[in-house]
């Protein structure tokens, strides 16, 4: 084992929540693709929030003059996570979701009847739901095939994308096959039609880095209880994109981006965390700047969750009934993130078993619903779903295959 991922492992005990037991298990979190667990530095970020600042913003007192320092401050540290130019790209919402329906609703009166919006069927439903809605607009809204190996028909995409599209909404990376889209091609595709690109980068964010000028997207989303972070979500847009849009708010509200999308009283503290949680993963890092060290950080916490992942689909690969779904390929781009099925057995009672041994995995459709219904998996019940993160390691690997190979043998687990 090299010194990085010794020393990403040492790194485990910044996280309390893993030091507990259940019924005398070690706690094995592999849901970090429903949400990561947050280390210590950001709980205390939180608390101290709350100790020393805890105020309305814009007001002419001590108190409230921190929380618009936490607030601009945290603008500019994830912009300079998403390599972002600073505090005006970058919005606030409660999640992802919200500022999505928030954006659609905009587009909603900002597009004429006939307009086109291109989505896929492998996205997330957040980034499916609040488009197609804008059909009740008059809007066309046209769907890029998955194909069975979990990958996008980029055929399809180059045949439905036209001069009449106005935007591409696309996810960067699934949540239910790990499959990594090919942003710089559909960048390319959107530009020739003029259209604008968002992309949702939730599944993305956390494993590797980012860099919205290189990617040339005008929105992107994501939200920060992925990457170690509280429940917050983040828009960064580009440019004048937000300002052109139509956002519902109120008349006492800046009118003007980052703002304009932002309703109501923000979760400071949930803020103050998001800036604990970028610098946590830039201590993993090394370099001559901010952004030099969390480009080096994500770069090493890929190497290390790239292990861990490939060891899992190898030992998952070789245990029989079992079938991974989406791309397996050696070659294959994906996120640290496998979803499987096994013959006879519903995810649900799958994870009921391991969460009793302490290994936490999500089942269902992870709202990833329209390609699970698309590779038939709906009336099961979904897929049983591990993610790796930071903190995983190769004895909780271990203790999941381990009870997956119990599962497979026929012992009655329900």
């Amino acid at each position: 084992m090299n010194i990085v991922f010794e020393k990403i492992i040492s790194r485990r005990d910044d996280f309390p929540s893993l030091k507990q037991e259940i019924n005398g298990y070690p706690l094995a979190y592999f849901d970090g693709p429903g949400g990561t667990q947050v280390p210590q530095s950001v709980i205390d970020a939180v608390s101290n929030y709350y100790y020393t600042s805890n105020a309305n913003f814009h007001g002419n007192f001590i108190t409230s003059q921190r929380t618009d320092e936490v607030l601009d401050g945290t603008r500019e540290k994830i912009a300079t996570f998403l390599g972002a130019d600073g505090f005006k790209n970058i919005s606030y919402g409660h999640n992802m979701t919200s500022l999505n329906f928030s954006l659609s609703r905009a587009f909603g009166n900002y597009l004429n009847p006939g307009d086109e919006v291109l989505i896929t069927q492998l996205d997330h439903e957040a980034n499916r739901g609040p488009w197609l809605a804008l059909r009740e607009n008059g809007i066309v809204v046209r769907e890029v095939i998955v194909l069975p190996d979990g990958t996008l028909d980029y055929n399809d995409f180059e045949s439905k994308i036209n001069e009449k599209t106005r935007l591409v909404a696309m996810g960067y990376s699934s949540n239910v096959t790990g499959t990594i889209n090919n942003v710089p091609l559909i960048r390319q595709m959107t530009y020739k039609v003029g259209a604008l690109l968002l992309i949702d980068a939730v599944h993305y964010a956390p494993h590797f880095p980012l860099d919205v000028k290189a990617l040339g997207v005008d929105f992107l989303l994501c939200s920060a209880y992925k990457f170690y972070g509280p429940h917050i979500g983040i828009l960064y847009s580009n440019g004048e994109n937000l300002n052109r849009l139509p956002t519902y708010n109120l008349r006492t509200q800046l009118q003007h981006a980052p703002f304009s999308i932002e309703t109501g009283t923000l979760n400071h503290a949930a803020i103050a965390g998001v800036n604990a949680a970028i610098d946590y993963i830039e201590s993993f890092g090394e370099g001559d700047s901010t952004r030099n060290k969390i480009v080096d950080a994500m770069e090493k916490i890929n190497l290390y969750e790239d292990a861990i992942c490939k060891d899992i689909f190898k030992k998952l690969n070789k245990i029989e009934n079992l079938t991974i779904v989406g791309p397996t390929g050696k070659d294959a781009k994906k996120a640290p993130t496998i979803s499987f099925d096994i013959k006879g057995i519903r995810p649900a009672d799958i994870c009921k078993y391991l969460g009793g041994k302490g290994i936490c995995a999500w089942n269902g459709h992870f709202y990833g619903i329209r390609p699970t219904e698309i590779f038939g998996y709906i009336e099961k019940g979904g897929f049983t779903r591990v993610g790796v993160s930071v903190y995983n390691t190769i004895e909780e690997v271990d203790r999941l295959i381990n009870a997956i190979k119990t599962i497979t043998s026929g012992v009655q687990i329900n």
